[in-house]
């Protein structure tokens, strides 16, 4: 049933074209076989409802093909089987078999790819099981870059989307790949996990740790750093993390990023905004707890815990709130963070207008992320290298730790 359903395109334009025909021609029929059946309620009330139905699926659809939200029927049923679509290869809990799939990686590396490898990761901190898709450069097959430690993105999906949507309509390996072959962002692992869990339709999570529920921030931002430098060989310094996302997905990098500057060095934002959202799709997040929402706002961090983070935060000249976001954050932007803002013409709040943007924000990023370099001997110390502040919403977990840089 689950492979069933990841095979029915809801990205596909000729699809959306068989539904929008078959829309019109349910809606021509209930006039054309009203009189005709006046005295069948059934048969009224069947055109009706599938004219009704229709053009709920075509409205979908075309708004689906816009935000491009989930790419298949599996993908917006969360089947199980949907973070494996557009990805070379899928691997054990954990990545617990990466070392089998060398060869094919190696492979693909030879014609200048790299490889999308889909798991589930669980976390040590938090003990959540997500999906999480990674892209390994070209380079990392190579026996001359074995023994050094990669840079990291940690690309963040726009909600209600998961891993699948950052490797199918974002196209994003390719632009990887092409990035690195121009020599436009060193080799670096881009780890895509699922910020929302399961089910997703009313589930916005916007990545926090909610009051009294699930651990997003922290499964997203610790656990996973944790188990790419235990497992993947990533580099632990900050300056070679950064974070990226699309609307939801923005916020979620610049809002992590500036929670936790031990951690990560940048944040790249597209169409990203300055708070958490709040709305029908969002869960109860704060439980009324002011000081946790003030400790989830960009321009709140920026002002009173001011860090040495780069962030990038691009909106369309057409998103209005976006725009706006943009100009607080200006507002609150303290030494030594730094700013860099770009607006740009768009047709509005969509992937097409994300999707042009995402060469340059990799040429951003390469210009501070740091290349693969071999293991530094480091002081290992508690609370991170960068003077940490305190977040309200932590709990009596233990102290965090980092290497001094």
């Amino acid at each position: 049933m689950g492979l069933g359903l990841s095979a029915i395109r809801l990205d596909s334009t000729l699809n959306l074209v068989i539904v929008l025909v078959l829309t019109l021609l349910a809606i021509i029929a209930v006039p054309f076989l009203w009189e005709r059946w006046r005295r069948k309620v059934l048969g009224r009330s069947t055109t009706i409802l599938v004219a009704v139905v229709l053009i709920v699926v075509s409205t979908g659809m075309g708004g689906n093909m816009i935000g491009g939200f989930f790419p298949t029927v599996g993908a917006l049923f969360g089947t199980g089987v949907y973070s494996g679509e557009s990805v070379d290869a899928v691997a054990g809990q954990n990545g617990s078999d990466l070392d089998k799939l060398r060869d094919a990686g190696a492979m693909r590396a030879k014609e200048g790819k790299g490889s999308v490898v889909h798991m589930t990761v669980t976390g040590k901190r938090t003990g959540l099981t997500r999906d999480v898709s990674v892209y390994f450069p070209p380079q990392y097959y190579d026996p001359a870059f074995r023994a050094l430690k990669f840079p990291v993105i940690e690309w963040i999906p726009n909600y209600p989307s998961g891993p699948e949507v950052v490797t199918g309509p974002y196209e994003l390996p390719a632009k990887l790949d092409a990035a690195i072959a121009k020599h436009v962002l060193p080799p670096t692992l881009v780890i895509i996990p699922d910020p929302t869990g399961k089910p997703k339709v009313g589930h916005d999570t916007e990545c926090i740790d909610e009051v009294n529920g699930t651990a997003n921030d922290t499964y997203l931002t610790a656990d996973i750093r944790d188990w790419a430098i235990e497992k993947l060989g990533a580099n632990p310094q900050r300056k070679a993390w950064t974070m990226a996302g699309w609307s939801s997905g923005g916020y979620c990098a610049m809002n992590l990023v500036t929670r936790h500057p031990q951690w990560y060095g940048q944040a790249a934002s597209v169409s990203g905004y300055y708070k958490a959202s709040v709305d029908g799709e969002t869960e109860n997040l704060f439980k009324g707890r002011q000081d946790i929402v003030d400790a989830n706002t960009v321009t709140v961090n920026l002002q009173k815990h001011p860090s040495p983070v780069d962030i990038l935060a691009i909106a369309g000249d057409k998103e209005s709130f976006e725009s706006f976001s943009i100009d607080q954050i200006q507002a609150a932007v303290r030494a030594p963070a730094t700013l860099s803002s770009w607006r740009i013409p768009d047709a509005g709040h969509n992937m097409n207008t994300f999707k042009a943007q995402v060469p340059d924000v990799l040429a951003w990023i390469g210009a501070r992320t740091v290349p693969p370099c071999a293991p530094q001997d480091k002081k290992i110390i508690t609370n991170g290298g960068v003077t940490p502040w305190p977040l309200p919403n932590t709990g009596a977990k233990g102290a965090l730790v980092d290497v001094v840089e």
